[in-house]
């Protein structure tokens, strides 16, 4: 799907309106948010841990940004290949992690679709493919090289292969329903060309002389060596209200910008749908 520079020229200013509004952490109800130094009891099972050298299980099914069914197994074989665990639907750093990703691949001298793959799986279970094709628009249209529809692929899935390749890469989670809200660490994995792990990097931002040489080395089937970890968690809670909020002011207003694009590219998503399945159509065209 493609769409006129006008009208990109408009989500992209309704997006700097949106970001440019002022934005304060705030909680449930309005108030400003305390400091936290306490550790949710959500969190206490969240992490990653760096399985270096184990190999991921290539024939979980999913489905692709297009609805199709696809396994991992597709989008491996000949290149080194990113992985990211995120939400569509999410509120806080899994657009960061996304945004971290892309600006690095931008600086890289290697390219997406040609050099390496890059795969985004969804870790909720009730996202469906429409929210994978307007991330896939947004994401692959923004990077904007030839190679990245075919290259950059969103994923959606059920619950126990969602859950299977979390396990396999050592990417721990947690599901809190009153809020409706994922727990998980920012991070992407690199893998080989034949599905092993070969490096982990951490928050969200990848230096992108640091991501190539992983992207080198996992190109040859070398696995590099553990790092520290410095992890950023997809979730806030504040213990002086015992309420939920955002982390940090930035991450508002990124998101809200995000939010307006994607709502914008949904409804061309959607109209275009709807259009292309008229009655008469063919018969007029």
């Amino acid at each position: 799907m493609k769409f006129s520079a006008a009208f990109a020229s408009s989500i992209a200013f309704l997006a700097l309106a949106a970001m440019s509004l002022p934005a304060r952490a705030q909680l449930a109800d309005g108030s400003p948010m305390q400091s936290a130094g306490v550790r949710p009891e959500l969190l206490r099972d969240v992490g990653l841990d760096q399985k270096l050298g184990d190999s991921i299980p290539l024939d979980l099914p999913f489905r692709d940004e297009h609805g199709q069914p696809v396994t991992l197994g597709q989008f491996f074989g000949q290149k080194p290949v990113i992985l990211t665990l995120v939400y569509y639907q999410c509120p806080m750093l899994c657009t960061e992690v996304l945004n971290g990703l892309l600006r690095s691949a931008k600086e890289l001298p290697l390219q997406i679709g040609k050099d390496f793959t890059i795969v985004t799986v969804s870790i909720d279970p009730t996202e469906r493919p429409i929210l994978a094709e307007v991330k896939h628009e947004l994401y692959t249209g923004l990077y904007g090289q030839a190679g990245a529809p075919q290259g950059w692929h969103f994923l959606t899935g059920s619950e126990p292969q969602i859950k299977a390749l979390a396990q396999a890469v050592g990417f721990r989670y947690a599901y809190d329903s009153a809020t409706g809200q994922f727990a998980h660490p920012s991070a992407i994995m690199l893998l080989t060309p034949a599905g092993k792990l070969a490096r982990y990097f951490y928050g969200i931002s990848y230096p992108s002389r640091d991501l190539r040489l992983g992207l080198v080395e996992a190109s040859r089937e070398k696995i590099g060596s553990p790092i520290d970890q410095v992890l950023l968690y997809c979730y806030h809670y504040d213990p002086a209200t015992g309420k939920y909020g955002l982390l940090i002011s930035h991450v508002i207003q990124v998101a809200g910008g995000l939010t307006v694009v994607i709502m914008a590219l949904a409804i061309v998503v959607l109209f275009r749908r709807e259009n292309y399945g008229l009655p008469g159509r063919d018969a007029r065209t």
